[in-house]
């Protein structure tokens, strides 16, 4: 009995020997179709290559495609475990022709495949084709030597696919293999089509034509083949099975549920192995991918498989997480053929394993209330509208459980009594935030969030994708186009451009449409709706259309690198400074980072010096930055730090980089940076390239700031400094390596040649250096100099005093410098008569006199200054009067 692997491996070589190039499933998150929430088939990742907008080096493909089929117009999510045939995850087989082969090579492929390969009896296959596909009925005859009474002509849309309203489309022809009369059933098209007895097993499309507005088609150039067929499905059918979940890999995932829950696979808790079995390939698949569960968009429908497979698992009777322990069992199964799944094996153990953990306390709370609310209702009646609200609201107890958990006793819920009190806390909400002192345009935002949803994030993994222009806002105000030339906010489903928060600044970059370019300049949000903020470079934008969203690749690596560098920052400040510095701001733009932390004092030359090379050690580690999501106090008691400024809901994405033994950080202990953070990193420490600080200063009150530079700009900066450093070595004429001693040097050399021109200047200012100098008056039995000096400064007079009292042996002396019409005055009188005189109400009487005020200093020595040199004569007159006095 082949394998499920078996079979995908079969599948993929035969296609394989027959010209197709083997393509890699493409992620469950499709970045080329903004109308789907999930990849649901195989022909997703090819959409551009059958329109001919994109060419690939092959013409001829097949791949084994993840699918999730659990939210939107696809969605089995109910159905899973009740059926046999439901999934939230399968696998689609497919192969594809882009203009190369077409219906007979397509037709004769699947036959061969099938009866030959797979060896699978001729007469227990059918057909369906297009009621007005001759050509394709022709050709199984020809091939399959099918009678007409197997070949059924279905003339409704399920045998004729269109890719929308306008574009490619074509006839299928569907295969399906008839169980035996023994299973209730009719052929396709009958009235009993819905029984299990005739099973299609695969699709194949015929791109054959494109659709018009105005309904007419015609011929395409280049035709196309897309094939479907579930892995699932025709598993079954090769084990003999009836049932997907009795194939070996479901029945694997099964017995490991059992065995975790001490529990009979096929006893009265079958159906909960089913739904954990499917459960667990479907959430670890989509964390695989980058999904993390949230209360928003895929993120929502990623946490209600989870908790739809975590309620299973409590019926089950499972005290414990559950979940995260099966997941090895996955990676058993399925890491072969999908490698992403054994790589991201420890992230999707640890998310399980805490959601699973937090959801169990908000399960049993809320199946106790819900028994109390049952309990006061009459027998089958339904829950009211209201009491399911405040389930959700005040417990967190979701509709779709709610539902879930009573469908198991046969009742149901009011869903128009819910949407009611739904309403009524959305208009509150509305209330509330126009009132919040937001900017005047705020509440088209909220509305906005309310008639399309919040935006869908996928900028942590991409930085390209498709998306649908919901609305375009100009003046405040929605409109339906955007000219070229005009500025406009432009708002899509999902979108890789990041918006301002958290300190990182918002992306720039390009959207474009089939009818123009807007060039993002920037990107920010309100009410969780990311506003493109754009100008029109070419043609019209227009509300409602497709758009390909590309962020500036080089503009955001740049902001990654310094937003990774501003955690390591941040660590290295605490560790050589203290566990009180904590982030008080921050700016992580493309040029630079900018970070704000509290702390009373400027780091010495050392300090920066220690933190600038711790940073550099753990860039070169070039460890994984890593990401996880968690409560915020599940996040702080594994050490994680909260960031200055940001409000956290109940969820938190925690990013950790760098390793060091005994850190203390992380659940094992060895984690260097540990931060709640929204912003986006580098994928390794070592993408950073190199940090350089180039300083700190002073912010506010008990706040420095350091800036740095990283990556090009810092290997730029250093460029600059050493280019810099050779210029001063050639014009010393030094080597590099010597020239702090030439500058010292030097600086000792002019300190030496300042004090002596000073001296000379002095000397020059008193009289030329000879040894009488100016001449001294005798005034009241005192000799009294004088003078007015040209050329010296204020800070020179004390010492020209000194010397002048030191030559008259005894006296007062009164020097006035003229400092460009301004004025400088110092008087001093020798120790022998500072108890008659004293030099301080001389010094003031001439300042006065000057147009200065004050002055002081000494008796034996006084200075003041003046506002006008040009009195200095009344200056010496009022000093010689009061030593005349």
């Amino acid at each position: 009995m082949p394998s499920l692997n078996d079979i995908r491996s079969t599948f993929l070589d035969f296609f394989a020997r027959n010209g197709h190039r083997v393509v890699e499933s493409s992620p469950l998150v499709p970045r080329n179709d903004p109308t789907l929430m999930f990849t649901n088939s195989g022909m997703v990742q090819f959409k551009n290559c059958f329109t001919g907008v994109e060419t690939r080096d092959y013409t001829r493909a097949t791949t084994a495609q993840k699918c999730v089929r659990a939210g939107g117009k696809h969605n089995d999510l109910d159905n899973v475990g009740y059926t046999a045939r439901h999934h939230t995850f399968f696998e689609m087989l497919g192969n594809f022709s882009f203009g190369d082969y077409f219906k007979a090579e397509a037709i004769s492929f699947a036959w061969d495949l099938l009866t030959r390969d797979f060896d699978i009896p001729k007469d227990r296959l059918l057909v369906t084709v297009y009621h007005t596909d001759d050509e394709a009925a022709t050709i199984w005859k020809k091939v399959a030597g099918l009678p007409e009474d197997r070949i059924i002509r279905i003339a409704t849309k399920d045998n004729f696919w269109q890719m929308g309203p306008t574009g490619p489309c074509g006839p299928c022809t569907e295969i399906f293999f008839d169980h035996g009369d023994h299973i209730w059933g009719g052929p396709p098209g009958s009235a009993n089509e819905d029984g299990d007895r005739f099973i299609e097993i695969w699709n194949n499309v015929f791109m054959q034509f494109e659709q018009f507005e105005d309904g007419s088609m015609r011929e395409l150039e280049m035709q196309s083949i897309d094939t479907g067929m579930g892995l699932e499905r025709i598993g079954a059918l090769l084990q003999g099975k009836h049932d997907n979940y009795d194939t070996d890999l479901m029945r694997a995932l099964i017995e490991a549920s059992a065995h975790a829950t001490h529990s009979d696979p096929d006893g009265a808790g079958k159906v909960h192995h089913r739904v954990i079995a499917d459960h667990l390939r479907s959430t670890s698949f989509l964390i695989a991918d980058g999904v993390m569960p949230s209360n928003e968009g895929r993120g929502y429908v990623l946490r209600r498989i989870m908790r739809r497979a975590m309620r299973h698992a409590h019926m089950l009777g499972a005290q414990d997480p559950v979940m995260y322990r099966l997941v090895p069992a996955l990676v058993r199964q399925m890491g072969a053929a999908y490698p992403e799944l054994p790589r991201a094996q420890a992230l999707i153990e640890e998310t399980l394993r805490l959601e699973e953990t937090r959801f169990k306390q908000t399960l049993d709370r809320g199946l106790r209330l819900l028994d109390d609310e049952l309990a006061r209702l009459p027998e089958g009646g339904a829950l009211p509208g209201e009491a399911a609200f405040r389930l959700y609201d005040t417990y967190g107890f979701p509709l779709d459980l709610t539902q879930d958990a009573l469908r198991e006793k046969g009742r149901a819920v009011d869903v128009a009594g819910f949407d009611a009190a739904m309403e009524e806390q959305r208009a509150k909400a509305r209330a509330s935030w126009a009132g919040s002192g937001e900017t005047k345009d705020a509440a088209i935002w909220f509305d906005l969030a309310e008639q399309h949803g919040v935006t869908e994030f996928l900028g942590y993994d991409t930085e390209a994708a498709e998306g649908q222009i919901l609305a375009l806002v100009q003046a405040g105000g929605e409109t339906g186009a955007a000219e070229a030339g005009e500025v406009v906010q432009i708002v899509v489903n999902q979108t890789p451009f990041y918006a301002e928060s958290g300190g990182q600044v918002g992306d720039q970059g390009f959207i474009r449409t089939d009818t123009g370019l807007a060039r993002v300049t920037d990107t920010r949000k309100s009410a969780g709706v990311f506003i493109h903020v754009a100008e029109v470079a070419e043609g019209t934008v227009l509300r409602g259309q497709p758009a390909k969203l590309e962020v500036d690749h080089a503009r955001r690596s740049a902001i990654r690198a310094n937003h990774s560098a501003t955690h390591l920052l941040h660590e290295a400040l605490r560790r050589a400074l203290g566990d009180h510095v904590a982030q008080r701001g921050s700016l992580n733009a493309p040029d630079r980072l900018r970070f704000d932390f509290s702390h009373s004092k400027g780091l010495s030359a050392k300090e920066l010096a220690q933190v600038e090379a711790e940073v550099n050690a753990f860039i070169r580690q070039n460890s994984p930055v890593e990401t996880r999501i968690m409560t915020p106090d599940d996040a702080r008691a594994i050490g994680a730090q909260a960031l200055f400024g940001e409000k956290y809901g109940d969820e938190v994405r925690v990013v950790s980089m760098g390793r060091q033994a005994n850190s203390g950080k992380g659940t094992d202990g060895a984690v260097y940076s540990l931060e709640l953070c929204g912003g986006t990193h580098v994928a390794r420490t070592g993408e950073i390239g190199l940090c350089v600080v180039l300083g700190d200063s002073a912010s506010s009150a008990g706040v420095r700031r350091i800036e740095a530079l990283t990556g090009e700009g810092a290997l730029a900066h250093m460029a600059e400094l050493s280019g810099r450093l050779a210029e001063v070595a050639g014009v010393l004429k030094a080597q590099p390596a010597d020239l702090a001693d030439r500058v010292r040097a030097l600086v000792d050399e002019r300190r030496a040649l300042q004090n002596e021109v000073a001296q000379l200047r002095r000397e020059l200012a008193m009289g030329g250096g000879t040894a009488t100098g100016p001449a001294a008056r005798e005034v009241n039995g005192v000799k009294f100099l004088a003078q007015v000096l040209a050329g010296v400064s204020g800070k020179d007079l004390p010492a020209l005093v000194d010397a002048a009292k030191e030559r008259l042996g005894s006296g007062v002396v009164l020097l006035i410098a003229d400092t460009g019409g301004k004025a400088a005055v110092a008087a001093g009188v020798t120790a022998d008569l500072t108890a008659r005189i004293s030099a301080v109400p001389l010094v003031k009487a001439a300042a006065e006199a000057l147009g200065g005020k004050g002055g002081g200093g000494r008796a034996d020595l006084a200075q003041a200054g003046g506002a006008d040199v040009s009195n200095a004569e009344a200056a010496i007159a009022a000093a010689e009067a009061l030593i005349g006095g």
